[in-house]
């Protein structure tokens, strides 16, 4: 760790960690009594909402990258629409040009040959002269009859592609309001089942779920799979505190910022201030980005949780990180093992900063 990141780190975790008592439900509520029967106990009630939960964030990260690739389309179809301007004014000017030379030549043009009108010409030098002139309007005509054919074999190629393109841009925005209307039916879910459980439910649910999570992070920690001797490089500590100045802000899905973020967003603007741009989902972060041993995490590195990578958090040092949770909840400082960890992913190669 560097010399900064404790005090910084222990100021975030008391915030967040006062919060979490301020927020949570009940904590010292009697026990629930034993479901009856044909009732759902605590623990399956916990593992219907943890996958409603990650239905929701996958459902989002689907949306998620295909909004980017709707943003790439968008940004395709004017610069092609924009090339296929420049082409045409090009092609006008071809046309133009072509017709002057040809009415030219047509005008200093005989059907005499040159030879004839050589042997004629009172002035034999004017007659050369005049021949070269023919001969020279003659080559630029066809220097640009070629390039008309060329603007007009471009103009319909830029034309093609930008039609191709248009379609493809109204195929994603269709596609992205199924994705949208996916996401909103898994949270229509989460809320369903939330609003249908009792008060002693909620508190009982909240109390397993953090024991669960102590209890997986007491592993990892006594593990040894960690290391907290390393520094972040230079562009992980910028990307840590932008983080870090994002705590308490909501989770939003779909969301980049300013004033909220879901998982991956969060995780792709703070590498963005940082200067090195990432991809926008956990899905593609997993995949383009260096996969790199958990014993091996410096501050800055993301941290990419559940089969499907379809959560991400950005690692904080001492076995913490800093995370876009889910709906209903904050930005804040949690436990590495908050959820099921698939792996983790350095988005810099820089080495570690000298802090």
């Amino acid at each position: 760790m560097s010399g900064r990141l404790p005090g910084l780190l222990g100021m975030v975790c008391t915030t967040t960690l006062a919060a979490q008592v301020l927020l949570t439900p009940g904590v010292a509520a009697a026990v629930p009594q034993p479901p009856a029967p044909g009732e759902r106990s605590v623990a399956e009630l916990l593992t219907d909402l943890q996958k409603l939960y990650r239905e929701a964030e996958q459902a989002t990260e689907t949306y998620n990258a295909t909004e980017e690739k709707l943003k790439e389309r968008r940004a395709e179809a004017e610069r092609l629409t924009a090339a296929l301007a420049r082409t045409r004014l090009s092609l006008q000017e071809s046309r133009g040009a072509a017709g002057r030379l040809a009415r030219q030549q047509y005008q200093t043009s005989t059907d005499i040959s040159p030879y004839v009108r050589l042997l004629l010409a009172r002035d034999p030098q004017h007659a050369l002269d005049q021949g070269h002139v023919i001969d020279r309007l003659a080559r630029e005509r066809v220097e640009t009859v070629g390039r008309l054919e060329g603007s007009e074999r471009k103009a319909d190629g830029l034309a093609r592609r930008a039609r191709a393109t248009l379609d493809e841009q109204l195929t994603l925005t269709e596609r992205r309001k199924k994705e949208r209307d996916a996401v909103r039916r898994r949270l229509d879910d989460v809320e369903e089942l939330l609003a249908s459980l009792t008060p002693d439910q909620l508190t009982a649910l909240a109390r397993l779920e953090r024991e669960g999570v102590a209890e997986a992070q007491e592993k990892i920690m006594t593990s040894g799979a960690l290391s907290d001797d390393r520094n972040p490089s230079t562009e992980g500590d910028r990307a840590v505190r932008y983080a870090v100045r994002q705590l308490g802000k909501p989770y939003e899905w779909g969301a980049e910022g300013p004033k909220s973020y879901d998982c991956s967003g969060l995780t792709s603007e703070a590498w963005r201030a940082a200067g090195s741009p990432i991809p926008r989902t956990s899905q593609e972060q997993w995949a383009e980005l260096k996969h790199i041993p958990l014993a091996e995490l410096r501050p800055g590195d993301l941290v990419v949780y559940f089969p499907e990578a379809t959560h991400v958090a950005i690692y904080l040092g001492e076995g913490r990180v800093v995370q876009a949770p889910r709906t209903g909840e904050e930005i804040k400082v949690s436990p590495i093992a908050a959820n099921p960890i698939l792996g983790a992913v350095r988005p810099d190669a820089s080495p570690p900063a000298k802090l």
